[in-house]
């Protein structure tokens, strides 16, 4: 479940803030299930990465217009 980042750019400052938060918690329940083995798609690691990075860029491009 790829974010896009058009979306992204439609979300206000507290709705990508709200979604960074989210995609960090998924990621920190992600790597406790890879810590203990439990891991089904290991590839979501990579995705939630991309994705955190993704919105903190977005969240720092509205912050430099205002």
């Amino acid at each position: 479940m790829k974010t896009n980042a058009r979306e992204l750019r439609d979300l206000s400052r507290e709705e990508l803030e709200s979604k960074a938060l989210e995609l960090k918690k998924e990621l920190f329940n992600l790597r406790f299930q890879q810590a203990l083995g439990q891991i089904e798609n290991p590839v979501r690691l990579r995705t939630l990465r991309r994705d955190i990075a993704k919105t903190k860029t977005i969240l720092r491009e509205k912050h430099g217009r205002g």
